[in-house]
């Protein structure tokens, strides 16, 4: 799980670090990194979230959103759906992702990938779990194990509020291209 980092704002043995997103100036989004957002603020939005909308592209190049139900567990974003969907059917043909919150007021966009894995038996158990919590419904953990899972993991993360005074980036690096978002 990522660190809580309010005091150093990026962390390279976590891999992850906080910046000022690159927009306009006439913005108004300050130079300096003070009043940066915490990670800790991407994890409660994430966890507390009761939707996800989650962009896709189509093979032919023409954007899909759908709100989805899902679960923010160890700074992933994990979902399901048919294969038959339109969403599950460009993330097999082109796995980048964006996701966002409902809000326009507190704004939060992740980038990143998504995959259609197969959880282990622990993994499984905690999703079933977490989702009929969170939701009073969900799938077995055997349903996980023969269906899938779609594994989000962002590479970067986008948030403010507050007229943007505190639009902090979060960049994940992994051994992966990297994103100049």
């Amino acid at each position: 799980m990522r660190k809580n980092l309010t005091k150093k704002q990026s962390d390279t043995s976590s891999g992850i670090s906080a910046s000022r997103p690159r927009i306009p100036a006439a913005y108004g989004i300050p130079k300096h990194t003070k009043g940066l957002l915490p990670w800790a603020y991407v994890t409660e939005r994430m966890v507390g979230a009761p939707h996800y909308w989650v962009c896709t592209t189509s093979p032919n190049g023409r954007p899909h959103a759908t709100p989805v139900d899902g679960l923010w567990l160890d700074d992933r974003l994990y979902f399901t759906g048919s294969p038959e969907t339109r969403r599950n059917r460009n993330l097999a043909a082109n796995p980048q992702v964006c996701v966002h919150l409902d809000s326009g007021r507190e704004v939060l966009i992740l980038y990143g990938e998504a995959h259609l894995r197969t959880p282990d038996d622990a993994l499984a158990i905690r999703l079933a779990k977490a989702s009929n919590e969170k939701y009073g419904y969900g799938n077995s953990p055997s349903d996980y194990k023969a269906s899938g899972v779609n594994v989000f993991e962002p590479r970067v993360v986008l948030t403010w509020r507050e007229g943007m005074k505190d639009a902090t980036r979060w960049r994940i690096r992994t051994s992966e291209k990297k994103d100049d978002t």
